[in-house]
């Protein structure tokens, strides 16, 4: 074989070599990936839990912990808790199954199971069926809690909390309007803020910094964050209390029956409901739980629609 057949040959042998090894690593891929399907089909399945971030997003892990052992422990099943960056991501994270147990506030709940066929809101906070907002201002306003509406605030820097909480925006908004005829927009004679990050408790720490002026939250974590210390009532103190409306609540995906079989759901609910430990209730701030329906949350959806933040 001359030097020109020869270099031929060896590179024809190259490329044997190259397609074999190339298609060795497509049946190994495949056959990977194989194992890994039938791994997929064969684990348990889990019950996702995730909460809008009304809070610190880095202080819920913790505080949901006892909770996820607890369901765990009475129902026999996987528990675990995913992180939901900010309201929407909870409830588009429910509408896709991705989640199946969610501490929605009044809002959220509505939007949420408005887009799943079969979602039950079947726990809420012994409060929650009659919750309300505080209005707060800094000191420096010179303003003081008066069963009227604080007029006085239209000329000072207000902000909502998040633009899906019901307590921090929602109804807020509802009772401005209600108050004094006019959407904050049109009330306010500076541009109404929001808090992007964080949720009631960036409000109440705008405030007392005196970053802004006035502010709207849930009257729940602004108690407790006087209680812990977070915040001084001298510095950010309540000038303004809504009425009562339903608020928080425990939502389910109708998935939880076809993943644990029929019936399940309303386990969890008595399993819930019956919860006296204190550390599991600390997810919620609640004292204790109580039965929820989706009837009892209707007045919020016919708000939403009425101030433009659902159809």
């Amino acid at each position: 074989m001359n030097s020109r057949n020869r270099s031929i040959s060896q590179k024809l042998k190259g490329c044997i070599c190259s397609a074999l090894a190339v298609t060795s690593a497509v049946v190994f891929t495949s056959c990977g990936d194989q194992k890994n399907a039938d791994s997929d089909e064969g684990a348990k399945p889990s019950l996702v839990i995730t909460a809008i971030p009304d809070e610190k997003v880095s202080d819920q892990s913790a505080k949901f912990q006892a909770l996820q052992a607890y369901l765990a422990k009475e129902l026999s099943i996987d528990v675990s808790f995913s992180l939901s960056n900010d309201y929407t991501a909870a409830v588009e994270r429910f509408k896709n199954g991705e989640v199946h147990l969610v501490w929605f506030g009044g809002l959220t709940g509505v939007q949420a199971r408005a887009a799943v066929p079969g979602a039950r809101a079947i726990a809420q906070g012994d409060v929650d069926p009659q919750y309300k907002s505080y209005f707060i201002a800094h000191k420096s306003t010179g303003l003081a809690k008066s069963a009227e509406f604080p007029e006085a605030i239209k000329d000072m820097t207000f902000t909502f909390g998040s633009k899906s909480s019901t307590s921090g925006r929602l109804m807020p908004t509802y009772f401005i309007m209600q108050e004094t005829g006019k959407n904050p927009d049109n009330f306010f004679t500076k541009p109404v803020q929001f808090q992007t990050t964080g949720g009631h408790d960036a409000t109440a720490r705008a405030v007392a910094s005196g970053s802004v002026q006035v502010g709207a939250l849930s009257y729940k974590k602004y108690e407790s964050m006087v209680a812990d210390g977070d915040i001084s009532a001298e510095d950010a103190p309540i000038i303004w209390e809504t009425p009562d409306y339903a608020d928080y609540n425990l939502t389910v995906h109708p998935a939880l029956e076809e993943m644990f079989g029929a019936g399940f759901i309303d386990k969890l609910q008595k399993v819930l409901v019956d919860c006296t430990d204190k550390e599991v209730l600390k997810a919620f701030n609640r004292d204790d739980l109580i039965a929820a329906k989706n009837e009892e949350f209707e007045g919020i959806e016919k708000v939403a629609k009425e101030v433009g933040l659902m159809r």
